[in-house]
């Protein structure tokens, strides 16, 4: 199913949109050194809950998962990238952290993801990893045009991301969105330009790249959910909610809380 939203909906979706923006925000700025992953989960729970929001995750029970998800927000540390289930695991110096979180608000979703570095050792691995997930989106989002096709934004995330010296796994990658988290046209993180599905103003998609410092395969944790690099080296993921327009692709996931 692909959803075109009309200019009533397209305003609930910037709401929603600002609501994953400022949780993200305000869990970056809880997540220090000594924080368990859980407690990240039961913040998300709360923050979700006082907005009057509805969790996309928490009863969410795709063909490719093990039973429902049955938590509010991904937490992938180090060699986690995706479906990241929240754990009894406590943050260290110098982690590598991904945040993965979507909601809906008055019956429009928004999905977006952050990678970040906790605490104050920042390797140089993790900073380059993260750095190029960021200009990926930039660059996705920047081929976003009203009558390009999906194909031009895998080509700009592709591009961005080998040029970088990764290689690209497109089992997963964006996806539109709307009245529900997953929605079609698929948007791989590679591909060949001129080519997919044609966008028009109304649609929604969420473009997220996804990269492994070593790797482009995944291996599958017990819980059935959680996606790590095959090798154990480090990932990051960075996730925008955006609208075409007539004039491009307009953000709906960028938070105005202070950046911390």
């Amino acid at each position: 199913m692909i959803e075109i939203l009309n200019p009533a909906l397209l305003a609930r979706a910037r709401d929603t949109g600002a609501l994953v923006a400022d949780i993200l925000q305000t869990l970056k700025a809880r997540s220090a050194v000594g924080v368990n992953l859980l407690d990240i989960d039961r913040w998300t729970k709360s923050l979700i809950t006082e907005a009057g929001a509805v969790s996309c995750y928490v009863d969410y029970e795709p063909s490719f998962g093990r039973g429902p998800f049955a938590h509010y927000i991904c937490t992938g540390v180090n060699d986690a990238v995706l479906h990241a289930r929240p754990h009894d695991y406590t943050l260290t110096d110098g982690d590598l952290l991904t945040l993965d979180l979507a909601v809906s608000l008055r019956g429009v979703a928004a999905d977006a993801a952050i990678s970040f570095i906790v605490g104050e050792t920042h390797p140089p691995e993790s900073v380059a990893l993260i750095t190029a997930t960021e200009k990926a989106l930039a660059a996705g989002i920047a081929a976003a045009l009203p009558g390009a096709r999906t194909g031009d934004i895998s080509h700009a995330i592709g591009t961005t991301l080998t040029e970088a010296g990764y290689t690209v796994n497109t089992e997963f990658g964006g996806h539109g969105i709307g009245s529900t988290m997953h929605q079609d046209p698929h948007i791989p993180n590679t591909g060949r330009p001129n080519r997919g599905y044609k966008l028009r103003p109304g649609l929604l998609l969420a473009l997220e790249p996804w990269i492994m410092a070593d790797t482009s395969t995944l291996a599958i944790d017990p819980d059935g959910w959680t996606l790590r690099s095959a090798t154990g080296c480090r990932t990051a993921h960075s996730e925008h909610t955006v609208a075409i327009t007539e004039e491009g692709a307009e953000i709906l996931t960028l938070s105005k809380l202070p950046q911390g």
